[in-house]
């Protein structure tokens, strides 16, 4: 079923989006996945085709049965507006758990409602959170240009790991560096001395989807 099949959105929800969906129309489609209100009313929400009028909660499950297993994790010192948006690429790449180190409270706005959808983990310290990934067995690549990182279109990436980032301008604290078993910088060519944070996150997941993800040839 794809949006343009489909009659336009009515009562669009917070997860407004122009590819929104009206009422269901004609006979109701079996399922516990479906969610009464929303065949009632229609589905404005940021969701793919395949998830059209299910609810949150199935969604999720379904989500649960092909997340990926790297994790993102996030230093939250500053209040930066761009764990928002990393967390929209989290849910985006299907990354298994978004871990937010620092301050519990974070700027939602740039996740467009993703959050509702993802897992996600405080850790009130990075001791705390390396203590997770060292009981998980996960490594932590951390993603700075600092001295000593090499370049992730080098580094063979983890299957299982957690990719670590920091604030936008400091980067990351020295003890997250500490913590991490490798560091990785994206290759730049331009002036600049380093690209948005949320744009680096990315990056970097793209980067760990192209080195375990099988896709069909063209």
């Amino acid at each position: 079923m794809s949006d343009a099949s489909l009659p336009p959105a009515a009562n669009p929800s917070v997860e407004l989006t122009t590819n929104g969906v009206g009422p269901w129309v004609g006979e109701r489609p079996e399922g516990d996945q479906y969610d009464p209100e929303l065949l009632e009313r229609g589905d404005s929400r940021n969701v793919i085709d395949r998830y059209r009028y299910w609810s949150m909660t199935a969604i999720i499950a379904d989500l649960d049965t092909h997340r990926h297993p790297f994790h993102v994790a996030i230093e939250n010192w500053q209040h930066d507006m761009n764990i928002g948006s990393i967390v929209r690429s989290a849910n985006a790449f299907a990354a298994d758990t978004v871990h937010v180190i620092g301050r519990k409270r974070w700027n939602r706005r740039g996740a467009m409602v993703t959050d509702r959808y993802q897992h996600i983990r405080h850790h009130e310290t990075v001791d705390d959170f390396a203590a997770f990934a060292a009981a998980e067995a996960l490594p932590i690549v951390a993603i700075d240009n600092v001295e000593g990182s090499v370049l992730i279109e080098t580094f063979a990436m983890p299957s299982r790991c957690v990719l670590l980032f920091g604030q936008e301008g400091p980067g990351l604290s020295p003890a997250a560096l500490a913590a991490a078993s490798a560091t990785v910088e994206i290759s730049q060519f331009g002036s600049t001395r380093s690209m948005n944070a949320s744009a680096a996150a990315a990056v970097a997941m793209h980067a760990w989807v192209l080195q375990h993800v099988s896709f069909p040839r063209a």
